[in-house]
């Protein structure tokens, strides 16, 4: 069998690779979404323990078979406790939302072009103002935490499969603990087909978020989740029939040069790829 970790080396640029696992990554968390908005009459909790729970699905198939009988242990036990407590409050704070290093100048280019393009689509403002505008803000600082401690637990060679469990773990607990409030609803097989989906497509997508950053920089790779918007456009077009304003298309129109400056920079740099070593 060919050694995937061999084929990634002939790619030349190790932050050109993790913008391309970011673009995947928020690819799948778009899917996810999708699927939350068709699935929005079930409880919170209740979608946020099933994205968990079935999460661990792929998580499983990464581990090594000669440790699945202790692959859980860690000496980071603190920074996982960090990553996925953090972890599991932004989570809660987008699926509310939905159901209700050092930059340098053309990096901060980029980034600037693609948070103007978010202000275009967005049009904030207070006209329609309502208490649900917090959620995405708690998401926003959640997930700059959760970039933070993924990447400092990356450096220090924590396996991806193992950072993806224990966010799992916990997100799961945060599930549980709104059972005894009521609002969890039996779902029918389809809804338990669509449920399984979404844990399956959101964990696919934090392990290349969690790829992502063990490969390149977060100053690189945060702003490529701009194109989340994009994705979003698409899917409200073709599934929701949400027709899209030039407000939005322009703003998307400026996320995707971001997105490209970002991968033209890097690969002018052509930065050799190096792994960090796994335990």
């Amino acid at each position: 069998m060919i050694n995937i970790n061999q084929n990634i080396i002939m790619i030349k640029n190790q932050n050109h690779l993790g913008g391309i696992c970011m673009i995947l990554s928020v690819l799948f968390f778009s899917l996810m979404d999708v699927l939350i908005k068709i699935t929005d009459e079930y409880d919170v909790g209740q979608v946020m323990f099933s994205r968990a729970l079935f999460g661990l699905i792929p998580i499983f198939f990464l581990i090594p078979k000669e440790k699945l009988k202790n692959f859980y242990k860690t000496k980071r036990v603190k920074l996982h406790f960090y990553r996925s407590f953090v972890g599991a409050i932004a989570m809660w704070a987008i699926f509310v939302g939905l159901l209700g290093e050092k930059i340098k100048a053309r990096r901060w280019t980029a980034v600037g072009l693609g948070f103007i393009g978010v202000l275009i689509i967005s049009k904030p403002g207070f006209d329609n103002l309502n208490f649900y505008y917090i959620y995405p803000v708690i998401f926003t600082l959640g997930f700059a935490g959760v970039s933070i401690f993924i990447r400092k637990l990356t450096l220090v060679g924590e396996p991806v499969y193992l950072i993806a469990f224990y966010f799992s773990v916990c997100a799961a607990i945060f599930g549980l603990f709104t059972l005894p409030f009521g609002g969890w609803l039996m779902p029918t097989s389809y809804d338990l087909g669509l449920l399984i989906l979404i844990g399956v497509f959101g964990s696919i997508a934090n392990l290349l978020l969690t790829k992502s950053y063990q490969l390149a920089e977060v100053s690189l790779t945060t702003p490529l989740k701009y194109l989340s918007l994009v994705f979003a456009i698409i899917f409200g077009f073709y599934l929701f029939n949400e027709v899209p304003t030039i407000y939005t298309l322009s703003g998307a129109g400026l996320i995707v040069i971001s997105s490209a400056i970002i991968f033209i920079r890097e690969h002018q740099l052509k930065k050799p790829i190096t792994f960090p070593r796994q335990q």
